[in-house]
This record gives structure tokens, sequence and C-alpha cells, in this order.
């Protein structure tokens, strides 16, 4: 069912891995920092949703568990939101680690790179102000490289964007050159929100898990 994605993702992930690679002297990410995972609106479309959930077969039933917790609460959260846009932590990230870390979505594999946006606009991790990713080499107020820091590393390879935009990387071009459509697009949480039409209900992944288990 999802081998055309996967064939996707393998692209996708030998690319990346380059790139992270190539700023190796401006990465900082290590696990369970999780900043990644936390306050954001996290964009999944219908085919990340659903191959992710798959990641959950493989997760004890206690985990399961925790994750249907987060889910409700995250649902309840966004109900007594005021803001106009809702902000949460990932339902997926148990004691600082995501459980179905083989599965996550597009967005949540380019996070920590640099990239190019809309109108050729530069976007850095937000993780910077904490003193993580191009925190070395950014200015204070996160708009550009400070030359003198990058020369004070005494590295070769420059602090680089790249196009590595959730709408570029689940543009049509990459749905035709694989063959899998992505789907509906909204934010994580809203794919467990009670609408007929796309909703998604974790306990049926939790029954069908059991079921096979037996």
């Amino acid at each position: 069912m999802f081998e055309n994605y996967k064939a996707y993702l393998k692209f996708l992930d030998e690319r990346l891995n380059k790139f992270f690679e190539r700023q190796k002297p401006y990465i900082f990410c290590k696990k369970g920092c999780a900043k990644c995972c936390k306050h954001a609106q996290f964009p999944y479309s219908l085919t990340e949703i659903s191959y992710l959930l798959n990641g959950v077969f493989d997760l004890d039933i206690e985990v399961q568990s925790i994750i249907e917790q987060n889910v409700h609460k995250t649902i309840e959260d966004k109900k007594n939101c005021k803001e106009d846009k809702f902000l949460y932590d990932c339902p997926f990230l148990v004691n600082n680690e995501c459980v179905v870390y083989k599965y996550r979505g597009v967005v949540c594999r380019t996070f920590g790179l640099m990239s190019v946006g809309e109108n050729s606009k530069i976007k850095v991790p937000f993780c910077y102000a904490k003193g993580l990713n191009y925190s070395n080499v950014m200015d204070k107020n996160g708009k550009e490289i400070n030359i003198e820091k990058f020369k004070n590393l005494h590295v070769e390879e420059e602090p680089l964007a790249f196009n590595i935009s959730y709408k570029f990387l689940t543009d049509s071009d990459f749905e035709r050159g694989f063959n899998f459509k992505f789907g509906d697009k909204k934010p994580l949480i809203d794919w467990f929100i009670n609408d007929e039409k796309t909703k998604i209900k974790l306990t049926n992944y939790n029954k069908n898990f059991n079921r096979n288990r037996k």
C-alpha cells in the first residue's frame, strides 16, 4: 500500500542526509532534544498520517495508550484555545522522544536545516535562538549570517539554505514521479478531530493491533 511513498521517503532521506552532513558544523540535533516536536502545527497529508499510524503497530500497548491520551488532551486544548493559531506538542512525543520516528512525516525529516521558502526568503530553524542549530553563525535576530562568527569557526563549508519547504516537497511533481498521492493536508491534530469525511480514529488502530497480536 505504501511502497511508492516509501520509495519517495528513501529518495528524500538520502538527499537530506547529505544536506545534514554538509551542514554538520552548524547542526546540534541530538536524541532527547525534541524542541522541533513542540509548540508547532505539524502539517501532514493523508498519506503521511496513514503511514505514521502504521508505526503504532510496532509499539507496546502501554505506549499506544499514552499516545491516545496525548491526542485527546491536545484536542481538548484546541477546543479551549482562544488564539487564532493553535500550537501544540506532537502527541507522538513520549518522554521527549518520537515513538514513531521511522514513520515520521516530511516536515519532521527536514527540520533543523535552513530552508528557502516563498519569494526566496530564507527560513532559519527557531532552535537557533536556544543555542542550537546555526546559533554559532547567526546574528541575534536570526536574520543573517554573522561573518565574524563564521570565520572564527575555521570551517570550509558555508552555512547554506536548501529548497526543502513542505510545499515544495509535497508538490504534484513528486506525486507523478513516484506514482502516489499525498492527499489532503492539514495540521496533524486535525486528523483526529471529528470530521466524518476524513477523520482517523486512533482507537481503530489499537483494536486492529490487538487483534493481530492474538
